[in-house]
């Protein structure tokens, strides 16, 4: 095996908030949809950043920072006894029906299943352009280090991001942890002050029961009847 390189920093813009990806709560942070180049680098001890985006009116603020902890495949996440709560209820509370742990399948010759979620049509059915997204990477990062900071993000100052280099845009910068060292530090200032790692609810926690399709990029509140077959 290769010596392994050196702790990494994932920083990326965060377009959606709902709590779905990350998912900030059980007391484990957890990343299994979206970001699939960043779940399919990552390495534990790395560190992933996700900074607001202008659709959440808070451009530039920390929504959360999450240090790896474990990764995991999709069917190994879908069988952990640790993650069962994690799994969707759409029928649940706000918290329930946001679960994460949407994705399992019989063996790996069969397609991925996935489970009536935030990443399902608005009746429920599989949507097949967020399948497509989602399991491009068949990894799940977990995180038991980690400030979620959601509507109460802090704003990242100016400077330690100029002296970082970063600036928002699409996709996800890595940055290695000496030249990222001033945001870790600014970080690592904040989620001291605090005692809980979710400090505040997602930006858009009030739309739990919306979906997202990638297809369309489209988030719709619509809610439909599974058709009966």
């Amino acid at each position: 095996m290769g010596e392994r390189r050196g702790v990494s920093v994932f920083v990326y813009v965060v377009a959606r908030d709902f709590g779905f990806a990350p998912n900030p709560f059980h007391g484990v942070c957890s990343l299994a949809c979206c970001k699939p180049r960043i779940r399919s680098v990552a390495q534990v001890g790395d560190w992933v950043f996700g900074l607001a985006g202008s659709e959440l009116a808070k451009p530039g603020h920390c929504v959360f920072g999450m240090c790896v902890s474990e990764t995991l495949s999709f069917d190994e996440y879908w069988l952990d006894p640790r993650f069962e709560v994690k799994k969707p209820r759409r029928n649940g509370s706000r918290v329930m029906m946001l679960g994460d742990n949407i994705y399992h399948r019989p063996d790996e010759a069969s397609e991925w299943e996935q489970e009536d979620s935030h990443h399902s049509r608005p009746d429920g059915m599989p949507d097949a352009s967020n399948i497509a997204t989602d399991t491009q990477t068949n990894r799940v990062l977990i995180s038991e280090e980690f400030r979620y900071f959601g509507a109460s993000a802090p704003l990242v100052p100016n400077d330690v991001l100029q002296e970082i280099g970063y600036s928002q845009g699409r996709n996800h910068r890595r940055f290695e942890a000496s030249a990222a060292q001033p945001l870790l530090s600014w970080y690592k200032v904040q989620a001291h002050k605090l005692s809980s790692p979710v400090v505040d609810d997602p930006f858009q926690f009030r739309r739990s029961a919306a979906r997202f399709s990638s297809g369309s990029n489209k988030i719709s509140d619509e809610v439909l009847e599974p058709l009966m077959l």
